[in-house]
Order: C-alpha cells, then structure tokens, then sequence
C-alpha cells in the first residue's frame, strides 16, 4: 500500500500536480491579508472508508453583515470531480450537501465524506483532493484513501 502511494506522488509530481502541500492553498481570488477561512487537515488520514474534513469561518468573512457561502468538492487525481461531502452541524441540519450553503457566524464547522463516489460506489485507494470554496476563493489540500 506504500509503494502504491509513493507511486501515485511520483506521477502526480511528474504531471505537476503534486505541489498541492498536504495542508490547504489558496487557489484563486486575492489574498487579504487575514486568513478568513481554512481548510483543515481531514482526520483520519489515510481513511478507509470515511473521513470528517474540518473547516473554519472566521470573523472577517461576516463584517458586512452577509452569509458566508461554501462549496467543498471532491476530485481524484485527474481533477475529476468525484463527490461532494455533506455538512455536519449546519443549521439548516445534518447530512446536508456541502454545495453553496450558506452560513452566518464564525466557528469551526466540519464536513463527512463517506468515501463514495457520486454514483453510491466506493472509491479506490489513492490521493484525491478536497476544495473548499468559500464567497469565490478556494483551498485545496490532499486526502489519502487506503484499502
């Protein structure tokens, strides 16, 4: 199973896609200054078959008094769009899915992606990416699936 993601890393840095560190970066948008939002390090990592992906809202997001909207997608090596999580805690409730909620204060909230595709089916061992996007700026960091 090691030598399986040593492999993966290696082609994923042959095609450019392994600079992504293992915590979150920015993707897009202008950097404020103040960090607004972060994405998490999922826990358990590496997951077999399901991980909890922890991410918080701070205050600068709600100063003009609106919504913060997030989107948290996830994608496999070849930046395919493989599922999207659903939300844990939010207020319109539980298992909720984590595309454009919207949310109105600053805490640490978390998502739970049990490991299935968008078609119900289990996905396979390997590197996938999570994205979260927050009022049009996104993050991105790595997630291992082991079997």
């Amino acid at each position: 199973m090691r030598r399986l993601l040593r492999v993966s890393l290696v082609l994923l840095s042959i095609i450019g896609i392994a600079s992504v560190p293992a915590s979150a970066q920015e993707v897009g948008g202008g950097s404020s200054g103040q960090q607004d939002f972060e994405l998490r390090s999922n826990y358990p990592n590496p997951f077999n078959p399901e991980t909890t992906i922890p991410f918080a809202l701070n205050e600068g997001l709600f100063r003009d008094g609106r919504p913060a909207v997030v989107t948290i997608r996830i994608y496999n090596q070849l930046k395919q769009l493989v599922a999207s999580p659903v939300a844990l805690r939010h207020p319109a409730g539980e298992g909720v899915p984590l595309n454009q909620l919207e949310y109105t204060r600053s805490d640490v909230y978390e998502a739970f992606w049990d490991g299935r595709d968008s078609s119900g089916r289990q996905v396979a061992s390997g590197v996938y990416f999570c994205q979260i996007t927050v009022n049009g700026r996104s993050k991105v960091m790595r997630m291992f699936v082991t079997k």
